[in-house]
């Protein structure tokens, strides 16, 4: 009896199946401190509402200032014609750097 379970433990296990195709999927997303527009409460990952309703979610960017916070570009061009200054934290507007 002892035999018959060292022959099993020595055994191949059954494959119980075959990978044949693996599609892999990636997620990023900004490494800033708020991923949310505070002017339009979109998601920056997201078009804002304007390029939606005007079907330009591709022409959509993000800009973030040197407070770290970002922003639609377009929310924010509207935003600094009235207030050059950050609407989280009232510090002067100063562009860091602008992406998709």
């Amino acid at each position: 009896m002892a035999d018959d379970a060292s022959d099993n433990a020595h055994e191949k296990p059954t494959q119980l199946f075959t990978l044949k195709k693996w599609n892999a999927v990636a997620v990023w997303n900004w490494d800033v401190e708020c991923d949310t527009c505070a002017i339009c409460r979109v998601q920056v990952m997201d078009a804002c509402l304007r390029c939606q309703a005007d079907n330009k979610q591709d022409e959509c960017v993000v800009v973030w200032g040197e407070c770290n916070h970002s922003f639609h570009n377009c929310c924010m061009a509207l935003w600094v014609e009235q207030n050059n200054r950050c609407p989280l934290c009232q510090k002067a507007w100063v562009i860091q750097g602008t992406g998709k």
